[in-house]
């Protein structure tokens, strides 16, 4: 990794959409693994020097200036509560863009890039004491973990307003859409909650959650395996893009491609939905596509495509 510029421009390393796969970028925290998706990394940089700013969250050292933009950087240590770095001189900086923001997260060190298929990763457990909470995902390799760190909590931690905003809804009004059943598939616990209750305060109190795309596919397998109509028992679909088993592209792409199901609408609803991999979603049939945390844009569009 010494003396190796890391740039993710070229979006010739993003996998094919719909093969279920992802490619990891491992970075260290002391002794402890950890994963981004190389989806939501734009490039990796040695330390620059950093401008504090009076009175910001204690996770956030300050700004910096990258190629004439302004950017925040996020000590990944001081937000996971672990030790200090041995050689701070060697410490990386991972250049981040999803939920419609550019953020720096600064970390001990950066190894490599891994390829994996989602089966591949568990849902989390009480891995490190702590710790679980701001994990998303686990992966067994050469008898260690890696563990993928939610870095969309993180930046909800630090900006509250980055997250879902239940005022914008309340603007709508009152609304009633009890006829109406929604399946989500959605991996983060602080999501699925805020989602849900979004949802209700839009009308909607009729939704099954789900952790990942492998449960919601085998629930909406098992209706049309029952022979019932799927359009009879659920309305719409919306999936996030990265969980573990079975991501949101790969569910997608299952459910338009089984004729029992496709007439169901599908929404992803995802921090990676940017100009450049909008087009992934396209591939696999997707009927619509909303960066989080667009809420308000989100329940348009389910209300078109149910109503």
């Amino acid at each position: 990794m010494e003396g190796r510029k890391w740039m993710f421009n070229d979006k010739g390393i993003l996998l094919e959409s719909g093969t279920n796969e992802l490619e990891i970028v491992e970075f260290g925290i002391g002794p402890i693994r950890f994963g981004i998706n190389v989806i939501k990394v734009r490039e990796i940089i040695n330390p620059v020097p950093i401008t504090p700013v009076p009175n910001s969250h204690h996770y956030v050292e300050g700004i910096i200036e990258l190629r004439g933009e302004v950017l925040p950087i996020v000590n990944v240590e001081k937000a996971l509560k672990l030790a200090p770095s041995e050689n701070p001189e060697k410490d990386k900086f991972i250049v981040t863009e999803f939920n419609k923001q550019k953020i720096v997260f600064h970390v001990h060190t950066v190894t490599q890039i891994h390829r994996f298929s989602w089966k591949d990763i568990e849902k989390p457990s009480d891995i490190y004491q702590g710790l679980e909470t701001q994990i998303t995902g686990v992966i067994k390799m050469e008898g260690e973990m890696l563990l993928l760190l939610d870095f969309e909590k993180l930046l909800t931690d630090v900006n509250p307003e980055s997250g879902i905003n239940m005022s914008k809804i309340k603007k709508l009004g009152q609304r009633d859409r009890s006829n109406k059943r929604l399946v989500i598939a959605e991996d983060s616990p602080l999501l699925r909650q805020m989602i849900s209750d979004t949802l209700e305060q839009a009308g909607y109190i009729f939704t099954d959650f789900f952790e990942n795309g492998q449960e919601a596919w085998a629930y909406l397998e098992s209706i049309v395996d029952a022979g019932k109509a799927i359009e009879d028992e659920v309305q719409l679909v919306i999936t996030d893009i990265e969980m573990p088993q079975m991501d949101g592209h790969y569910l997608t792409k299952k459910i338009k491609d089984d004729a029992r199901l496709t007439i169901l609408p599908v929404i992803i609803f995802s921090s990676l939905i940017t100009e450049d991999l909008r087009h992934k979603g396209k591939l696999v049939g997707a009927n619509a596509q909303v960066s989080k945390p667009e809420i308000v844009e989100l329940v348009d569009l389910i209300d078109r495509l149910v109503l």
